[in-house]
Formats: C-alpha cells, structure tokens, sequence
C-alpha cells in the first residue's frame, strides 16, 4: 500500500511537471504488463492535458483622500487613505479532451480568487467542439462575457491595475452565467479562419448577485478580426471588433424614471404608469475596439481603442447593473434609465527591452450624456451617478522573467463640476498603485 501511494506521488509530480524529460521517464518507470502499471498509464494518459496556473497580485495603494471611493480596487475605509491589499489571487485547472485523431472534443476551466475577503468563483465553465467541419463550438456555465477588448483581457495580462470605470460599470465582475455559440474555423482557409463570432445568452446580472432575480435573458454578440499581420507596414498586426448587447431588467415597480426635456431644462422624470410593471427596462450597448501594434528592434509600440454607447439601466445613486433587485424597507425601489457613452485609449512602449514598458490612457464615462455641468441637480433628480468621469493614467511595468512583474500606476481621476452636494467640484480621489505579480 504504502509503494502504491509513493508511486502515485511520484505520477502526480511528474505528470503537474509539465516537463518531456519527466514524461519520457514516466513512460518509461511504468510497467503496463501488470495491473498497477496499467491504472499508473491511464492516469498519466487522462492528467497528461491537464494544465494548472496561477498567480497573485500584492499591492500597495495610496489615495489623495481618507475614505475615498474609487474604481481602483475598490473604496477606502473612512479613516484610511492607504493600504496593503492582496488584490487578486487565481488558481485556475484547464483540461482538454482529444479524440483519437488528436482533436479537441471538450475542454474544461475552473478558476477561483482568494484574498483576505473570502474566496469566490471566477470561471467555471466546459466547452465542446464540433470536429466535422471545425467551426463551431458551444461554451456554457460560468465565464467572460464577449463583449469588448478590455473585458475580455485577463487581469494577469493587463498592462494597468484595474479595467476603466466604464468596463466595470457596464461589466461589473466581467463574467455571467450562460451560454455561448463560437464560429471561427480552425483549419487554414476560409472567412472564419480571419474572423471569429461569439454569439451567447445570459442571466445578465452576472456574478454581483447571488442569483437571477427575473426571467428576462441578455444577448450578447462580438465579430472580431483577429490579429493580423500587416506586411507592408514593418509586420505591425491589426485587430478590430463590433460588440452588441441587448438585454434589460424587467421592472418589478411600477415605477420607472427616464431623462426628459421640459421646459428648456433636463429633469429625471417619474413615470408612474401601471405599465411599467413586468416592463424590461432596457440595457443595450453597441461598441466597436482597435489594437494596432508596431514592432521594435527590442519591443514594440501598440495602441489601442475602444468606445460604447447605449442605454443602461440602474438605480438612482449608482449606473452600475445591481446585482440584487434593489429594495428599502421591503418595497421594491424605482428603476432608472439613462443614455450613457464612455471611450478609452491605450498607448504602450518597450523602452529598449521586453523588460521596461510604459503606458499612458485615457478614458471616459459619462454615465448620463442628456446633462452635463451644473445641470446636473439634485433639484431636478439627478445624482452622483448621473456625472461624467475622465482619467488620465500613467505606469512603468517592469518584468525581470516570466513569473514576476513589478507595476507602478498612477491615476488621475477627474469628475465634472456639478450642482450635486459634495460634487461641486472634482473631489479627490486621485490614486497610486505599486504591485507585484507572483505568477506561474
């Protein structure tokens, strides 16, 4: 018994080694002519396309103000203007499933984060392909959202600490429950082989809430040009996509408040009809995403952009989608509906290694584009949330090998003046950010 679990500690470490070296070893150690040989090989041969990652992300943080709210890793205690936080720590399991001719027929992704608030779910999804004409496959369970550049660009790949107000916002925890329809060819000809749709249909809320909270599904579609070389301009590659979605929340007040014009004034309006009652209020989005990179002698140069607009859905103190319908003292709150646009723009650059990188980006979200300035009052119903952001950040990242990188961030953040108490003018909440990623 005790040969048996040794030679099945050694399996395991050489299978999770990832190395040839041990793979050829292992092959060769394992006896098949006998039973526990044979129970040794079909482990090795199952755990063989099993892949586990991870990576964590301590940081420091210094904000302008003591209990500041802010998009950068969440709000400040009442008494504090810095911290240590473990920002994000991911342990993620892939496996990968081939037939007999070596083509992928399932695939399988768990990922959870732990820091010292708990731990939670991440990914939790499995994939099938179809093998006649490899095109399609079908995704379902719990995964990103296909909307967009930067919601979809992982946390450990990023080059600033946090995605911009706008993508959390409208993509509060990136992920939903779902499922999802990919076409993009995997053999060498053909449209699909240069292009990829993602069509899929979701709950909506995502993971800020515990559950759905009504019937009403969200779809949510992305075509994208994938990277492409372009040989005449020095190899730079070319990547661009059109994002829709078009869901809602269905209304279960009936109460709705929308922006009107009257009386050559902005008001959030109430509109008490009984109609309103089952009523989808709308969150639809269109948006469209560019990167361009240019190659250096040591490093590259890339930019990119991404702009959204639509009509989204809230509450009265916040543009976020709620993750639980709102409700106080029992009855259930009004919802609000507001026409919103927000962009962003990255500029990247190798400074004379892979190792040295700065990066520079704006970005802005105006949560309700009817108002702007000092129209926006609490007199005529309109809220913080109702107020544009702009913010300006700069880095330097620095990575001395492939398991480490060191991230100095800065964040300047700007609100625009309004008639809102305590938003008169920008408030301050500027921030700094210096991280360190441990990632394997």
């Amino acid at each position: 018994m005790k040969l048996r679990l040794l030679s099945l500690i050694l399996v395991c470490n050489l299978i999770f080694s990832g190395k040839s070296v041990a793979q050829r070893f292992l092959m060769d150690l394992v006896d098949t002519t006998n039973q526990m040989g044979k129970g040794m090989l079909s482990i090795y041969e199952r755990y063989n396309r099993v892949r586990i990652s991870g990576y964590i992300q301590p940081q420091f943080q210094l904000i302008t103000k003591e209990g500041a709210e802010t998009y950068g890793g969440g709000n400040f205690s009442p008494m504090s203007n810095n911290r240590f936080m473990l920002r994000r720590g991911r342990l993620r399991v892939d496996y990968a499933h081939l037939n007999e001719r070596s083509e992928p027929t399932s695939y399988f992704v768990f990922q959870f984060d732990g820091t010292e608030r708990g731990v939670a779910i991440r990914d939790f999804w499995g994939r099938f392909y179809e093998n006649k004409y490899k095109m399609f496959a079908l995704t379902t369970g719990m995964f990103a959202r296909p909307f967009g550049y930067e919601v979809n660009l992982s946390s450990a790949n990023r080059e600033t600490p946090e995605r911009g107000r706008m993508s959390q916002i409208l993509m509060r925890t990136e992920r939903d429950i779902g499922a999802m329809l990919t076409v993009s060819s995997r053999k060498d000809h053909g449209l699909f082989t240069v292009l990829k749709l993602d069509l899929g249909v979701f709950n909506g809320q995502g993971m800020s809430g515990p559950m759905d909270y009504d019937s009403h599904k969200d779809v949510i579609g992305r075509l994208s040009l994938k990277p492409t070389k372009i040989q005449s301009f020095n190899g730079a590659t070319f990547s661009a996509a059109v994002s829709g979605y078009r869901g809602g929340i269905t209304s279960q007040s009936a109460v709705l408040h929308k922006t009107r014009h009257q009386s050559g004034e902005y008001y959030m309006v109430r509109d008490s009809s009984a109609n309103n009652f089952r009523k989808v209020a709308p969150r639809n989005y269109a948006g469209a995403d560019a990167q361009f990179s240019i190659p250096n002698r040591k490093g590259e140069t890339e930019f990119r952009a991404e702009y959204i607009r639509g009509r989204q859905t809230a509450t009265f103190a916040s543009s976020e989608t709620p993750g639980v319908y709102p409700v106080t003292n029992g009855v259930k709150d009004p919802l609000y509906v507001r026409n919103f646009d927000g962009a962003y723009f990255y500029f990247l650059q190798n400074l004379g290694s892979e190792e040295h990188q700065i990066v520079m980006k704006y970005d802005w979200y105006d949560a309700n584009t009817s108002v702007s300035g000092r129209q926006v009052s609490s007199a005529n119903g309109f809220s913080k949330a109702d107020l544009r952001y702009d913010t300006v950040g700069m880095g330097y990242i620095y990575i001395p090998n492939s398991s480490l990188k060191f991230t100095f961030y800065y964040d300047f953040v700007r609100n625009e003046s309004s008639s809102i108490t305590g938003f008169e003018q920008d408030v301050a909440d500027d921030i700094f950010t210096c991280r360190v990623q441990y990632n394997f």
